[in-house]
């Protein structure tokens, strides 16, 4: 039981992780590539400031979420003068940055890291599993109602437009910088929301826990089970998370079946699986609709001036639906 816990948190801190970075990929269109510094610095504020300063893990948790923003401020900045190919390497770049100063600056404890990190208390009471998985989902439940509400509101309108065609969106009038800045604060924000939970969950931090390998997995996470919607970030990280663990009985060849399952999804379904425009979300759209049954031909849902809105066919129901604009749609 407590395997399947420890398992479980896993999974569901990669889903707050991969809600988060949707925002900056789906949303808003991004070549995000540095979620995984994102993670490592809010990983390492709570394990310093909870081990060298013997802060609480919430005042830590607060202090990292603060850091974070201000990294994804500055990379959000950087990413005003730059697009596309040339922005996907910037973040790229974070990563080895980022790996580097947890490495070689001593505040940081070095190439060794940063080890017996308390647990998190409540009425001094410390954390067990099952408390992790219950903050975890707290965690989650946050980042969809965050990312719900900017999907909903006129911010995500912009980030809609911003993605579909930055050019014109900005000489129509559009504010763009903010927009963009906007997006990757609160992706990153997140994050470090998760790395706040994932350094105590843990109990240690090492400089090559994060980096390029883990933003990759993350962004795997988003394509995988449908960029721009809440519930096709949380379904990858849930299958993709999993996965490792499904196979292990087949170790030598887990990697192969992960990357084999992955390319064939981006090949026959590039929207994901569950994705504004993925052959599921049309089936269901077309099931839903009163006096039409799956096997009838139809559009796949609403669309409005910035793509599918998600009108009362247009998306998967649930808790995680977050209609927005184009295929942001959630």
């Amino acid at each position: 039981m407590s395997y399947l816990l420890v398992v479980a948190t896993t999974v569901v801190i990669y889903a707050v992780l991969s809600v988060g970075l949707n925002i900056a990929v789906g949303y808003a269109g991004q070549p995000h590539l540095a979620q995984g510094a994102f993670l490592g610095i809010g990983a390492y504020m709570v394990a310093v400031f909870s081990t060298r300063y013997e802060l609480s893990f919430w005042v830590s948790m607060l202090i990292a979420i603060a850091v974070t923003a201000a990294s994804g401020l500055l990379l959000g900045v950087i990413s005003l003068r730059l697009r596309d190919d040339f922005l996907a390497i910037v973040t790229i770049g974070v990563n080895f940055v980022v790996v580097a100063i947890f490495q070689y600056v001593p505040w940081f404890g070095g190439a060794t890291g940063v080890y017996a990190i308390p647990l998190p208390s409540i009425g001094g009471q410390q954390f067990g599993n099952g408390e992790f998985l219950i903050l975890g989902l707290v965690m989650l439940a946050i980042a969809v109602a965050v990312s719900g509400y900017l999907a909903r509101s006129w911010l995500g309108l912009g980030l809609a437009s911003l993605r579909d065609d930055e050019l014109a969106s900005a000489s129509s009038g559009t504010p763009v910088a903010p927009f963009k800045i906007t997006a990757f604060v609160v992706s990153a924000a997140i994050a470090g929301m998760a790395g706040a939970l994932y350094a105590p969950f843990l109990s240690a931090v090492t400089p090559t826990s994060f980096g390029f390998t883990e933003s990759i997995v993350m962004l795997a996470m988003v394509m995988f089970g449908g960029v721009g919607t809440i519930r096709g970030a949380i379904l990858g990280a849930v299958v993709l998370g999993a996965l490792p663990e499904i196979f292990r009985f087949v170790s030598d060849y887990r990697l192969l079946i992960f990357g084999g399952i992955l390319v064939l999804v981006l090949r026959f379904q590039p929207q994901g699986i569950i994705g504004t425009d993925s052959a599921a979300a049309g089936w269901w759209s077309r099931f839903r609709r009163p006096g039409h049954s799956a096997d009838d031909d139809g559009s796949g849902g609403g669309a409005g001036p910035y793509g599918a809105v998600g009108a009362a066919g247009g998306s998967l129901p649930g808790p995680v639906d977050a209609p927005g604009a184009g295929s942001a749609g959630e």
